[in-house]
């Protein structure tokens, strides 16, 4: 789908602001409520807005320890990969998880309340999955940068 200028303008608004109203985009863009409308459907149909999220402070939640873990599978046939990535998805403490090339085949964000949390996380849950051969945790001390925005 080719993106013109316009649509541009209104997925960056909508990435600052997705509560953001029709009526609010028409004005910023300068153009009418039915025109914006007409062009956020489209970009909803062709799956260029995938969806909208509340984003939720992690701190209030008791969530505000965050572990980037590199994982090292035992072997890395098609098997067992999937194995682990059906697992890994399950786990609702990983944020994120990403197969990569390098010295470890996966690295995961993981969210928790505290190191005793991770640590609890590390021994009932994560190291149990099958074909681990090693992990390796880097713990964050602080968040520098952080957006969910594409670069448009």
């Amino acid at each position: 789908m080719h993106l013109d200028n316009i649509d541009i303008k209104i997925l960056r608004q909508l990435q600052k602001d997705s509560k953001i109203t029709n009526k609010q985009l028409s004005a910023k863009l300068n153009l009418s409520v039915t025109a914006i409308y007409e062009r956020v459907k489209r970009l909803e149909r062709n799956g260029v807005i995938s969806g909208y999220i509340a984003v939720v402070e992690p701190e209030k939640v008791e969530r505000s320890f965050m572990v980037l873990c590199q994982i090292k599978l035992t072997q890395h046939t098609k098997a067992y990969m999937m194995k682990f990535e059906a697992e890994v998805a399950k786990l609702p403490e990983v944020m994120e998880c990403y197969h990569v090339s390098g010295e470890y085949d996966y690295n995961l964000k993981v969210r928790v309340k505290n190191m005793e949390a991770y640590r609890e996380f590390m021994v009932t849950k994560l190291t149990t999955l099958e074909h681990i051969g090693s992990t390796q945790s880097t713990f964050v001390i602080n968040q520098v940068k952080h957006t969910s925005a594409l670069p448009l």
